[in-house]
């Protein structure tokens, strides 16, 4: 039995979820084939994903592929009350609704687990965690798959500690994950959180972006669209380097802290922002984080260096230093996209879910070869997906023919 705030707010879930379909024409393509093929008949599969409509969509897919499925918010404010009832209406299992507590989140996370799924997709880790805390949960598991950085990390900790049990598909490594959704996704989403949250002009600001992986790049490029003046903080030569060459200033994160009119946290690590930082921070200034958990911007040290603390704004907490500057926390410092906006653009997450999809059928399709490691996802699914979307554009590219195909094999001239 599913557990959401209110039944009732079905009817306006039902909507948002169908101008995301409209938008997803790769998924719906997955899911039409889905539909026939019935590739998950008499399997359990549980989900943690953000609780939106673009993720409904998803789950619906999985469902009408004959799985019976269970799903749970990967964040807490990140949940849709009106798509989580939707989507039980609909008949999938759904435990979450916005601003639930860490118990709540925790015991809808273990609801998921509880239903003892075969087939995961998870974001963050968290399902994963909670499935191998129970042993008999977990034999149940044939595999799964990782929707982001931290939690592939997660997982590759737990390989190399020699505790995972099924083998995960790291769907963020894949080409139309990281190229797509972790750079124009994370580019635009971030941007409109901020923005949504604050009303405030970007153009001749200074933004600092903390961590220049794929994400940090999105967050970098379209901040400098917007007109911002950016610094870029990484703790990677090789990342720094490709920073300046890409046209941003790079300096330590002390260094950026009295320059900086906005922050964005994209590592993946915790305390990126911290006392000896807010203590150099200017009068106004913004932050927000773009990391899955809520730990890059350490929350205890803002509290520990206020003097008061308020809410001028929906999102928004004013935090007032000893000395009379106030420091603003966009989101309770969780994603900023998703916190304050609606998280990946529509286009963007239809690429993602459509690799999900995909990726999921092959563990159901090869688990027992696997082994209980972290797994790529095949090549052929990313090309799959890259092709579909562009035939739902209508546009065409150029193929090799046998002789190029044969040049291009070969080490002869």
């Amino acid at each position: 039995m599913s557990i959401v705030r209110d039944p009732a707010l079905a009817p306006g879930g039902e909507r948002k979820i169908r101008w995301a379909s409209d938008h997803m024409p790769v998924l719906c393509e997955v899911r039409r084939r889905f539909r026939e093929e019935k590739p998950f008949a008499g399997l359990r599969i549980g989900i943690c994903l953000h609780l939106e409509a673009k993720t409904a969509d998803l789950a619906m897919a999985l469902a009408e592929a004959g799985a019976e499925v269970s799903l749970a918010g990967s964040n807490p404010l990140s949940t849709q009350d009106d798509v989580a009832a939707a989507l039980a209406e609909a008949g999938i299992r759904v435990y979450g609704w916005h601003g639930a507590t860490g118990e709540e989140y925790d015991r809808f996370v273990r609801a998921v687990a509880a239903d003892r799924p075969n087939l995961v997709i998870d974001d963050g880790g968290d399902l994963t965690g909670a499935l191998h805390d129970v042993p008999d949960l977990a034999k149940a598991v044939l595999g799964g798959c990782e929707e982001t950085t931290t939690g592939v990390r997660r997982l590759r900790a737990m390989e190399r500690d020699g505790v995972l049990r099924f083998p995960m598909v790291a769907v963020n490594n894949a080409r139309c994950k990281q190229l797509f959704d972790n750079r124009y996704g994370s580019g635009q989403s971030v941007w409109d959180g901020i923005m949504r949250a604050t009303n405030v002009l970007i153009a001749g600001k200074t933004v600092v972006v903390l961590g220049y992986g794929w994400c940090g790049k999105g967050v970098a490029l379209r901040a400098r669209g917007l007109g911002a003046n950016v610094v870029v903080c990484e703790v990677d030569p090789v990342k720094a380097n490709e920073a300046l060459a890409d046209g941003h200033r790079v300096m330590t994160s002390l260094e950026a802290a009295g320059l900086g009119d906005i922050f964005v946290t994209v590592t993946g690590c915790r305390d990126v922002l911290r006392r000896p930082h807010f203590e150099l921070m200017k009068d106004g200034a913004l932050l927000a984080n773009a990391g899955h958990f809520d730990v890059e911007i350490s929350k205890p040290d803002l509290a520990a260096v206020s003097t008061a603390v308020s809410h001028p704004r929906e999102c928004v907490t004013e935090y007032l230093t000893g000395d009379g500057r106030r420091l603003y926390l966009l989101g309770d410092g969780r994603l900023v996209n998703l916190a304050a906006a609606d998280g990946h653009p529509i286009e963007i997450m239809d690429m993602s879910f459509a690799v999900q999809a995909l990726a999921l059928r092959f563990v159901k399709e090869n688990a027992p070869s696997l082994g209980a490691r972290v797994v790529g996802v095949p090549p052929e699914i990313d090309e799959e997906v890259a092709r579909l979307r562009l035939r739902a554009l209508g546009v065409a590219i150029d193929e090799l023919d046998e002789r190029q195909a044969a040049y291009l094999e070969s080490w002869r001239e």
